[in-house]
């Protein structure tokens, strides 16, 4: 029985190379919410602990952002419309790999 030959993968392009990274949940400080609120929302959307959503808080509150998801587009989508939902500035950011 004679073998087929299987065409070579085609190699990745950048357009895919760059999906396959991962997507940021970042939040953006704000001069509205307060800070127990922040840690609230924290700890409901991604069930962070209380020391997680108070390390996140304090680095949003004196950095102006902090990442606090990583993963799948998707996913990561769903986290930024929840955290909005929830009056907070939150914003889809491609990861750079860096």
């Amino acid at each position: 029985m004679a073998q087929t030959s299987h065409p070579l993968a085609a190699p990745k392009t950048q357009t895919q190379t760059e999906a396959d990274l991962p997507w940021l949940v970042v939040v953006m400080n704000d001069p509205v919410n307060l800070m127990d609120y922040v840690v609230m929302v924290f700890r409901r959307v991604f069930g962070y602990d209380l020391a997680k959503a108070r390390k996140h808080m304090l680095e949003v509150h004196e950095e102006g952002r902090s990442v606090l998801w990583s993963g799948s587009r998707e996913q990561a989508e769903a986290y930024v419309y929840q955290l909005q939902e929830w009056q907070l500035s939150a914003k889809l950011q491609r990861d750079s790999g860096e």
